[in-house]
């Protein structure tokens, strides 16, 4: 980027613009938005996109996951695009920005070249991956997954949905099943804009998340097993009480979480209490732990602890216990040169900034284990996202996209 490049400045009426525009497509019951993934509104909502760009000067390409890229083309034929974008499907009762203020935020990227008869040496993508949230189709980052080589075409094309359809069939049934072999795209690097789902850049008044890592997640399946027996006839002593037992368990999860603060979080989501009727102690408790940390070392120790301490609880407790790992993945190191890239920008543009680490899953982490890639994040109200009140400012939405615009722009080099 030039030294006068503090003055290169995105549209943020016209991305403001856009963002309400797609929102009419899908609408919430709430005012939030409802395009789940390879439904007739994610369809409508890949048409409108793709007509935006193909306006602005791209040509479109769509994988055999459709995954959509939309391509200005660069000065060096040789040169490999820089990539930048997120998502458009949303969760059920999803939200406005989620995912789509990445999308939205690249193609404001292209409209702003356009705009200033910028020429860059590498050609810019501004990507959709398909089923990011993974609510109608786990699991979530789906086809992102597939273009890292995490799990195969024909593992995601099989997965059914809870009326029994694949996402295969459903892929092809909206006709955005495209033709080009997942993964068969190169690129220079890979940049997100996203909003930060949590609650710290509000909080503390900044604009910018630099975004160094990812969490690690680890899921245990926790298994307790007692008596079941009446709540009222059986004597305290006499009781197996597998319910008991699984609350003694979750204050140990949030015992360990905390004691690796700030970072660590842990906490059970999932429980099922057996027989659970009113009137009888539960006989067996079934729950997933998930721990999450950008720490490998910190979720191994944390894993290890809830085995040892889960099984001194219930041995003293008379009850059984067995442990299983249902899922996870490996926190996510982003790479230094495209997060100095990110920090530059805010620092460039006079934005407050601080380093951020992502407590939710997104296309970058699996995309950082093949190419050089960074995240930038905008705060969001109350830290509120999947979920039809999920709300951000026009400020944030074009601070965020003018770094992510100076980033991507100074990684693709302005050719003069």
């Amino acid at each position: 980027m030039s030294a006068s490049g503090e003055n290169l400045r995105i549209n943020g009426d016209r991305l403001w613009d856009t963002i309400h525009e797609i929102a009419k497509i899908g609408p919430g019951a709430a005012g939030g938005s409802n395009r789940q993934t390879v439904t007739d509104e994610d369809g409508e909502g890949r048409a409108l996109f793709q007509r935006w760009a193909e306006e602005a000067g791209c040509t479109i390409g769509v994988d055999q996951m459709g995954n959509m890229f939309a391509v200005r083309p660069g000065q060096d034929a040789d040169a490999l695009p820089v990539m930048v974008g997120s998502h458009l499907d949303t969760q059920p009762t999803g939200g406005r920005y989620d995912g789509v203020l990445g999308v939205l935020g690249g193609l404001e990227i292209v409209r702003t070249l356009n705009d200033l008869d910028i020429k860059t040496k590498h050609p810019i993508a501004v990507v959709n991956w398909t089923n990011e949230e993974g609510t109608r189709f786990a699991p979530a980052m789906m086809a992102s997954a597939v273009f890292a080589g995490i799990i195969t075409q024909d593992e995601a094309y099989s997965k059914t949905d809870a009326a029994g359809l694949t996402f295969g069939d459903e892929l092809k049934r909206i006709g955005w099943r495209g033709e080009e072999e997942v993964g068969e795209r190169k690129m220079h690097a890979f940049f997100e804009l996203h909003i930060e789902q949590g609650p710290i850049l509000e909080a503390e008044g900044v604009d910018i998340g630099v975004v160094t890592h990812g969490q690690g997640l680890s899921w245990t399946q926790v298994t307790v097993t007692g008596r079941d027996s009446h709540t009222g006839s059986t004597p305290m002593p006499m009781r197996k009480n597998a319910g008991l037992g699984m609350a003694r368990i979750l204050e140990l999860v949030d015992e360990i979480a905390w004691s690796h603060k700030p970072d660590a979080v842990g906490a059970a989501g999932h429980i099922d209490v057996y027989p659970n009727s009113r009137n009888v102690i539960p006989g067996k408790a079934v729950f997933t732990v998930d721990f999450r940390s950008p720490v490998l070392a910190t979720i191994e120790d944390m894993e290890q602890r809830l085995a040892v301490g889960a099984k001194k609880i219930c041995d003293e407790m008379g009850l059984e216990v067995e442990l299983e790992k249902v899922g996870g993945f490996d926190p996510v190191e982003f790479d230094e040169g495209c997060v100095t890239a990110v920090r530059n920008a805010a620092e460039r543009l006079g934005h407050s900034h601080r380093n951020i680490v992502s407590g939710a899953g997104h296309d970058a982490c699996w995309i950082n284990r093949m190419y050089p890639t960074a995240m930038v994040m905008c705060p969001c109200v109350d830290g509120l996202s999947h979920n039809e009140a999920e709300d951000i400012s026009k400020e944030w939405s074009t601070a965020g996209a003018e770094v992510l615009f100076h980033a991507v722009v100074e990684t693709a080099q302005i050719v003069s």
